[in-house]
């Protein structure tokens, strides 16, 4: 059993130091072929796009462009209205309110993220933080999260082109607030950063790392949940995605399409969610602690699902992996 050190949880590892990656080979998805709201020419079949990179010259909502942000055309929250937070008993209700939009990565239908060229995704990567610093000016808006769906296993039933998600929160997701109070407490107890510990700890062992570059670093976590499950951290301390500089943008999409390439190549393409891990947004407030910018790391997770979430897990927290983290780091660097 291991112990993840930035949640608290508990994952129970498989003893074994031999994987056969065929025993988890995918048959890639097949995309489907009939039309698309998402292509390129098929613009007015979107919601009016909120942001767009395009090449000079081109309008908005028409052709010309690399990345588009729509909202979605069903969304979970709406941005119109008020937060109406409120209590019903015992219990605290509040209106559906945020936003939900979809970041098409591509004009074209044929591609997944990893088969784009390093300048493509660096330009969503800049989607990505575009938006961020946009509603960090909403005020109702407590944090983002953007995260993408690949593969029908990993929740894209209905949608075959590539894109990503973002939902804008009026409260900060729970799984992120244990991170936030777990870093918290080491930076109270060391005053260092817990993540930049583990990050020189990982590049020391070498066991778990699957990519490397400059700028970044891709390994095997520790007690990872999944099956060849990743993180992608940067090397310097940055609390805050949307402060990536420039010159990290192009190292971050290439670390990105170098692990998923990886993985794509070891295991055939296997459904997976990729999110941002990211700092909420800071509103000043009562009791919220000063040592945020010090103690928290922005980074990426790729969990693949490559095995199904049982009622032990539901029922426990806990989470049974049966490929060690070291296992398949080799896998992925034969």
């Amino acid at each position: 059993m291991r112990k993840d050190v930035f949640t608290g949880r508990w994952v129970i590892m498989a003893d074994t130091a031999v994987v056969r990656p065929s025993d988890f080979h995918f048959t890639r998805f097949v995309r489907e072929t009939t039309f698309c709201p998402f292509c390129e020419t098929n613009e007015a079949s979107t919601p009016a796009e909120v942001f767009a990179i395009r090449t000079r010259g081109s309008s908005a909502n028409r052709p010309g462009w690399s990345v588009r942000v729509v909202p979605n055309v069903a969304p979970r929250l709406r941005i119109e209205g008020d937060l109406g937070r409120r209590a019903e008993g015992f219990h605290d209700v509040m209106n559906g309110v945020g936003a939900h939009e979809i970041i098409v990565e591509t004009p074209r239908h044929d591609c997944s993220l990893h088969e784009l060229e390093v300048h493509e995704i660096s330009n969503v990567i800049r989607a990505y933080v575009a938006r961020l610093v946009d509603l960090e000016g909403d005020k109702r808006m407590r944090y983002v999260l953007i995260f993408k769906n690949h593969g029908e296993q990993a929740g894209a039933h209905t949608i075959s082109h590539s894109i990503s998600q973002l939902m804008g929160l009026a409260v900060t997701p729970r799984s992120v607030k244990t991170k936030l109070m777990v870093a918290r407490d080491y930076f109270a107890t060391k005053e260092r950063c817990l993540y930049c510990d583990v990050l020189q700890q990982e590049l020391k062992e070498r066991k778990r790392v699957i990519a490397e570059n400059e700028d970044f670093l891709a390994f095997a976590p520790f007690a990872s949940r999944f099956p060849f499950e990743m993180a992608v951290f940067p090397k310097a301390h940055n609390s805050a995605f949307s402060r990536i500089s420039p010159g990290q943008v192009e190292g971050l999409a290439r670390i990105l399409r170098d692990t998923l390439r990886k993985l794509d190549h070891t295991l055939g393409g296997p459904p997976y969610n990729l999110s941002l891990q990211d700092r909420p947004f800071l509103r000043p407030r009562a009791g919220y602690w000063n040592t945020i910018e010090d103690d928290f790391h922005w980074h990426l997770e790729v969990l693949p699902q490559i095995v199904r979430i049982s009622g032990f897990e539901w029922a426990s927290g806990f989470f049974y992996n049966p490929v060690p983290p070291e296992v398949a780091a080799r896998c992925l660097n034969p």
